[in-house]
């Protein structure tokens, strides 16, 4: 009886002893409160203990530990949201945190010396704090306050949970590793102007997160039409919330409920944005972990955001980015498979005068690293093509595809692999350094090895031949079923839908329709029912190949891969038997001609300039920022098109190389629109990106003027580039907008004289003076100084008269 009384008195003195770290039910943290970085230190839970905030240990060093939210009820306790990114975080074993009326939360090192308070200044004392069953932190005043002071769903790491939205000017950040919190080098952030962007470090230095590799497209020159908030909603979807109640969803369509699973969108360290789910429950399928629902980009490595260091290539798997390291490179460092990779000797051009001596090309299908070429060489074959690099101490690696081979020097960048583009890598390595025996990064060891063993296994026994031979049979009726059935290759990124001859029949009314016509063929109107009825126009092309299937596929599969908010998006393809056509979304606006000289009155200024520099983003974006580059080579009024908000739309990118396919040159083919093109088309030059550039030149100078590139109606001045010239030359600019009956063109002179100067700059007859698009974008946006152009055509005499 002594022994129970004894143990009730203990159990009283237990519960009216003032301990801090007792002070927190059902999700409740009361001021006073705190916790230890300990492992006996029990965390603050939320009321259904689905989520806990405290220290984590880290795996890697038990010493230090991890202010945090996690899940507290899967094996795996995943990480949500993480404090004070820097040296600070994570803390040494026995650090402290404590719940603070008048700094909020505030963190001590052992010897109770300040490091960081994880809500920064607070504008007034803190009532309490509360951990609810979403996952969001919250400290309050009081309980009758309905704004809280901070919250973490307002101030997130990497990670968002149901219920929780990145506001405009919001930002999360990829950690640096697996492993290693601190900051990494990815950003997911929704910009003032609409678009929800993921962008990238360029080096592990920088501050800032310039380089875009990923855009919502949510932007909108209609501000009420315009995207304000990602929304991660307590059904597990996410989606860009327009201003005028509008949703552009990015979750797939069905997604596993969250009555029975968790759920996380999380930026990851390699920049990929992926919403995951975890069943709920802790036995049988509760151990399978967390699983992808949806990923963007849909092939991070087809984008420049460069998830795998230097000289490395990078290849999808499972919608994550794999890394290998080429023959003769290694890991700069062993433990970060995501890193650089050095050559095992450096290339020198002084160490031998006979360089097949010692080096040698390893041939690799299927992989390349687009950007950086220093030397294009057309034509070539392949041996010519490995035969320039071996004998050029520059040459790192050569890109050959077609009869095109592309120089590169080290350190290579973006290196991935893309079976669409029918490319072959010879890189170069020094004889001496065979330390890796498996070139190609497509093929495992592991399944050589598998292979070698079964084949050698069969190879004794007359079964292997009769195996062998049923085996080729299988795979010939495979390849005829395949081909008839038409499946399209949706790993590579492209995600187009194949369609029959009979649904486009069917879809166009037969062809009924016609919406307009040029070089590559007739567009007819029409649409599309599934779950939804969408608009489409469907372009038949002309003068295709038609033994040409492959080609035709993977051009029509790199068309696909381009996502850009200024280009039209192709949504699926034909190709049965000799019908040969594209999808596209339709745009309700037309064309840009139509709407420049299709009516009386001149539109406003301010939707031309706008429209200026769309053309002009997505020209960009063409030239340097998609898979391969595309050279568009007919830029024209009637191939800019408007959407419903007149944001301009360019359309038949890429259709020159496909229409070409049959061709062996293509220098010597003049391809484009008279009055727009470029002077090297008549010279048999190489023909290189400048010559979208001189189109676009014609093309801005026709929105500023709302006048045709060549126009006999009017009189002695009826080539628009000349007169241009003219008009400047004698500063008379404001005879181009002379009779615009908008009269804020007038009141913006200085936008008006800058669109005209790069105008000018963009149709110089020397393309080494012309700007990159990058540049001319840049210089319309104010970004760049434009200079004094000089006269395009040296050698041409006009004279300046007001039309």
């Amino acid at each position: 009886m002594a022994s129970v009384r004894s143990y009730l008195f203990l159990l009283l003195t237990i519960s009216l002893s003032p301990l801090p770290t007792l002070s927190q039910t059902a999700g409740n943290i009361t001021v006073g409160a705190s916790l230890s970085a300990t492992e006996a230190s029990d965390p603050w839970r939320s009321p259904s203990g689905d989520f806990a905030f405290g220290f984590q240990q880290l795996q890697d060093d038990k010493n230090l530990f991890l202010l945090s939210i996690w899940f507290d009820k899967i094996p795996d306790k995943t990480v949500v949201w993480f404090s004070n990114r820097n040296a600070s975080n994570p803390v040494p074993r026995g650090s402290t945190v404590q719940l603070t009326a008048a700094d909020g939360l505030v963190v001590r090192d052992p010897q109770g010396r300040l490091m960081f308070s994880p809500n920064g200044g607070l504008a007034d004392e803190v009532g309490y704090g509360y951990l609810n069953d979403t996952g969001n932190l919250v400290l309050r005043r009081g309980r009758s306050d309905s704004e809280p002071l901070w919250e973490s769903f307002k101030n997130p790491s990497d990670t968002i949970l149901p219920t929780q939205i990145i506001e405009i000017d919001t930002a999360l950040v990829s950690k640096k590793s697996e492993g290693n919190f601190s900051l990494g080098r990815f950003s997911a952030r929704m910009n003032g102007d609409g678009d929800f962007v993921f962008s990238s470090k360029s080096a592990p230095t920088n501050t800032d997160y310039g380089d875009e590799y990923y855009n919502s497209g949510t932007s909108d020159q209609n501000a009420s039409a315009s995207g304000f908030q990602v929304v991660f909603d307590e059904r597990a979807s996410i989606y860009i919330l327009r201003r005028n109640g509008g949703q552009v969803v990015l979750s797939p369509r069905w997604v596993p409920s969250p009555a029975e699973f968790y759920h996380r969108a999380t930026i990851d360290f390699d920049g990929v944005f992926t919403q995951y789910y975890h069943p709920r429950t802790s036995g049988g399928a509760g151990n399978q972990g967390w699983t992808a629902a949806s990923s963007w980009p849909e092939n991070i490595c087809f984008t420049r955001s460069r998830p795998c260091g230097y000289n490395s290539v990078c290849r999808l798997e499972n919608q994550r980015p794999v890394c290998q390291c080429p023959l003769g490179f290694s890991l700069s460092d062993p433990n970060n498979p995501y890193g650089d990779c050095r050559p095992n000797s450096a290339q020198s051009c002084v160490q031998s005068d006979d360089k097949e001596d010692d080096y040698d090309v390893s041939e690799i299908s299927d992989t390349d690293w687009p950007f950086n070429s220093y030397q294009q060489i057309n034509p070539s074959t392949a041996d010519q093509c490995k035969s320039a690099c071996l004998n050029d101490c520059f040459c790192g690696v050569a890109i050959y595809r077609s009869d095109t081979c592309w120089k590169k020097t080290l350190p290579l960048s973006n290196g991935r692999v893309d079976v669409t583009l029918g490319v072959t890598a010879f890189l170069k390595f020094r004889k001496t350094d065979l330390i890796n025996p498996n070139p190609n990064p497509t093929t495992p060891d592991k399944n050589r090895n598998t292979l070698l063993v079964v084949g050698s296994a069969l190879l004794g026994s007359s079964v292997f031949i009769n195996l062998l031979f049923i085996g080729l049979a299988c795979l010939g009726f495979f390849l005829i079923y395949k081909k008839k059935n038409l499946i399209f290759d949706h790993n590579s990124g492209a995600n187009l839908r194949c369609f029959t001859y009979k649904e486009l029949v069917q879809a166009t009314n037969g062809f009924k329709e016609e919406v307009g016509r040029g070089a590559f063929g007739i567009v007819y109107k029409g649409l599309i029912t599934n779950s939804s009825k969408t608009v489409v126009a469907v372009k038949k092309l002309d003068r295709v190949a038609q033994d040409s299937e492959k080609e035709f596929r993977a051009e029509v599969n790199a068309i696909g891969q381009t996502h850009h908010k200024n280009l039209v998006r192709l949504i699926g393809f034909c190709d049965e038997g000799a019908h040969r056509m594209l999808v596209y979304e339709y745009m309700s606006n037309g064309t840009l001609s139509g709407f420049l000289f299709g009516n009386s009155t001149k539109p406003g200024w301010s939707q031309r300039s706008q429209i200026a520099v769309g053309v002009a983003r997505g020209l960009t974006y063409l030239h340097e920022e998609c898979v391969a580059q595309i050279i568009h080579c007919d830029i024209k009024p009637q191939n800019i098109l408007l959407d419903e908000y007149y944001n301009a739309r360019i359309c038949d990118f890429g259709l020159a190389k496909l229409l070409a396919m049959d061709q062996s040159k293509t220098t010597t083919n003049i391809r484009g629109t008279k009055g727009y093109v470029a002077p090297e088309w008549f010279r048999n030059r190489q023909i290189t990106a400048k010559v979208d550039v001189y189109s676009f030149g014609v093309l801005l100078l026709e929105i500023v003027s709302c006048r045709k590139s060549v126009d006999v109606e009017e009189g002695e001045n009826p080539i628009l580039t000349d007169w241009a010239w003219d008009c400047f030359a004698e500063g008379r600019i404001d005879c181009l907008v002379g009779n615009d009956d908008d009269v804020e063109a007038s009141s913006v002179g200085r936008k008006v004289e800058r669109f005209v100067l790069v105008g000018l700059w963009c149709v110089q007859e020397d393309a080494n003076l012309r700007p990159t698009m990058r540049k001319a974008c840049q210089m319309l946006e104010g970004e760049v100084e434009v200079e004094r152009p000089p006269n395009p055509y040296p050698f041409t005499s006009t004279t300046a008269r007001q039309p």
